[in-house]
């Protein structure tokens, strides 16, 4: 499984919509992409998310449900530093 780093930025007034969604119907992850914790910015406009899949095309089934009120980075993480 790979890690990735998803930096998700609340479009311009949408962001209480958002978390409605998100309580109303969850994360709506895909079969396979696995949440493991996140992070918001300090103001609240960005959350930082770790997530794990073997197969990142499932970000593009998570995201369409998503991007109407958010903006999507996907970043592939690499090894993490020894120490």
């Amino acid at each position: 499984m790979k890690q990735y780093m998803v930096i998700e930025t609340f479009k311009p007034g949408c962001k209480d919509a958002a978390y409605e969604r998100f309580h109303k119907q969850g994360r709506m992850l895909p079969d396979g992409l696995r949440y493991i914790d996140s992070w918001l910015e300090k103001d609240g406009d960005r959350c930082f998310q770790l997530m794990e899949t073997g197969n990142a095309k499932l970000f593009d089934q998570w995201i369409e449900g998503w991007k109407d009120l958010v903006k999507f980075e996907v970043i592939a993480l690499g090894e993490k530093p020894l120490g």
